[in-house]
């Protein structure tokens, strides 16, 4: 399969068009930005971790019964991928609370909740991406109940297998977030990645921190906790 035309350019990633209409690759980049874009840098080799990372949980979330966009692994950083138009909704998922939900509603970090939550943001950049409830995402057409309800089902079955799958490794779900899109017959999918860069992962000893927030607040050692990850994930 080959790249034909560079559709899109995102903050991690670029998307390339194919011989198949159906089909799109995905190209992992190493860049990495925070806080809306404000910090910028590079973390070395997290394009193939991420790459490598989400299809090596997409194939099992597919046996679990949740469909993915996955197609096929090309390289360590490319992927062949169903053609989706996304659902312009961030699905976050948590089990403790940590980042935003610690600083909007005044608690700390590390309450581990009775069950999940859940929450929507609306993809929208120039918004900045805020938070909704469903009835705002209906009223905008983002998104239908029948859809929501879905997507709802899905990002808890995701979290269940996550969960537990992690915790085998030694390592706590804090939380995470999802992007779903719809295929050309209107199918819901899981989209976008499962990774270091999409969720918060904490030692489940020492509670130290193996994602992107090392590189938020300047932690230090942010390649070799994503190296980590796919060690004790992959054993890579």
């Amino acid at each position: 399969m080959k790249k034909v035309e560079q559709l899109y350019e995102g903050k991690a990633k670029k998307v390339y068009s194919t011989e198949d209409p159906n089909v799109v690759i995905v190209s992992y980049k190493d860049d990495a930005t925070a806080f809306d874009g404000l910090k910028k840098g590079t973390i070395t080799g997290k394009g193939a971790i991420n790459n490598q990372m989400t299809n090596f949980l997409m194939q099992q979330l597919e046996k679990a019964g949740v469909p993915t966009h996955f197609v096929q692994e090309l390289s360590e950083r490319e992927t062949a991928v169903k053609k989706v138009s996304i659902v312009p909704l961030e699905v976050i998922v948590r089990n403790i609370s940590a980042g935003h939900f610690a600083s909007n509603y005044g608690v700390k970090e590390g309450i581990v909740f009775d069950e999940p939550t859940i929450e929507f943001s609306y993809k929208n950049d120039d918004l900045h991406d805020p938070l909704i409830n469903s009835y705002h995402a209906v009223a905008l057409k983002l998104a239908t109940w029948d859809e929501i309800a879905l997507i709802k089902k899905y990002a808890f079955q995701v979290n269940d297998f996550l969960k537990k799958t992690l915790l085998e490794c030694g390592v706590t779900l804090v939380d995470f977030k999802l992007e779903f899109g719809k295929t050309a017959d209107g199918t819901i999918v899981l989209a976008d990645e499962i990774s270091p860069d999409t969720c918060r992962f904490w030692d489940a000893k020492t509670g130290e921190k193996l994602d992107k927030d090392r590189f938020r607040r300047d932690l230090g050692n942010v390649e070799g906790a994503y190296q980590e990850m796919a060690r004790r994930l992959m054993g890579k």
